[in-house]
């Protein structure tokens, strides 16, 4: 039965009364600042009393959740800096499509669009929803489960959001990191519902509320652009498709990594099951892109 469990289980086994008294973690008093941060850190992402104590005694933030705040940092540095040197570019504007971050259907068979085109946002509006559910979510996700996991949720969310677009949405570009920012957070708050009664997070259903109208809010704001007739015609507004293609990838692969603390996720069978499933989108989707394109002569936006 121990190779069952996680190393955090055994280990939490061997930790004496300090770490396996009655008293939960919640209730021990004297803690500093920092204390209380991890302790808080805990209680919003773990739902099992023995993973928070032993992420709170072992937990050295060594290294610190870095990747979050990097690609946050250098999205708004980019967006705002090197890229548009200017505070803001509205999708009105006649040279947001003219970059070579963006994703465009014209432009599609240049890989590395399928991930840059985060770092170009829809407006300030729509730059400072992401960073800020990005830092509020992704940060202490990445706290508990390490940035080699965030990462992979995000990266998948982002890719998954661009190839859903080439899929769904053929004619339309895209921009904004939503398909990383809508996979971290819609895995959350799965793992929240999933675990809701383990879950001690405060005032969960009301974060969850938050969480859900903020998302709703920006994804209804998306939907209403990309119909919305473009200043520029015959140049399109971004779609919207990719928030849906960060969600799947939430909820599938996301779930998986979030609910397995510290296990193994090779021994997992229905990780692999959801892998395959996300390989198989992939490979469809670079054939889609290779081939659909030219069978359904489709007129395409003129390249920027």
């Amino acid at each position: 039965m121990s190779n069952k469990r996680s190393n955090s289980f055994r280990q939490a086994m061997l930790q004496g009364n300090r770490r396996l008294c009655s008293k939960a973690l919640l209730e021990e008093t004297g803690l500093s600042l920092s204390q209380r941060l991890i302790r808080h850190v805990a209680y919003e992402t773990l739902p099992r009393e023995i993973d928070r104590k032993w992420y709170y005694d072992s937990y050295t933030c060594c290294p610190p959740p870095w990747f979050m705040i990097t690609i946050t940092i250098v999205a708004f540095f980019l967006y705002n800096g090197v890229v548009l040197d200017r505070f803001v570019l509205q999708v009105t504007h006649p040279l947001y499509l003219k970059n070579a971050l963006l994703y465009h259907p014209q432009l599609r068979a240049q890989a590395w669009r399928y991930l840059t085109y985060i770092f170009m946002h829809a407006g300030i509006e729509h730059l400072g929803l992401n960073v800020v559910l990005q830092l509020l979510v992704g940060v202490p996700l990445e706290m508990v489960h390490g940035a080699a996991r965030i990462s992979f949720v995000y990266v998948a969310g982002v890719v998954a959001g661009s190839l859903a677009v080439s899929v769904a949405d053929m004619t339309a570009p895209v921009v904004g990191s939503s398909g990383g920012v809508y996979a971290l957070v819609s895995a959350h708050l799965a793992n929240i519902v999933m675990n809701w009664s383990g879950m001690k997070c405060q005032f969960k259903l009301l974060r969850m509320a938050v969480a859900l109208i903020c998302m709703s809010f920006e994804f209804g704001r998306a939907v209403w652009l990309r119909f919305h007739p473009s200043a520029y015609p015959p140049c399109p507004h971004p779609s919207f498709m990719a928030h849906l293609g960060g969600v799947m990838v939430g909820i599938t692969l996301g779930v998986i990594i979030l609910r397995n603390y510290e296990q193994r996720l090779q021994d997992q069978t229905l990780w692999w099951i959801f892998l395959s499933i996300y390989v198989i989108f992939v490979l469809f989707a670079i054939f889609w892109n290779i081939f659909a394109y030219s069978l359904l002569d489709l007129k395409l936006p003129p390249p920027p």
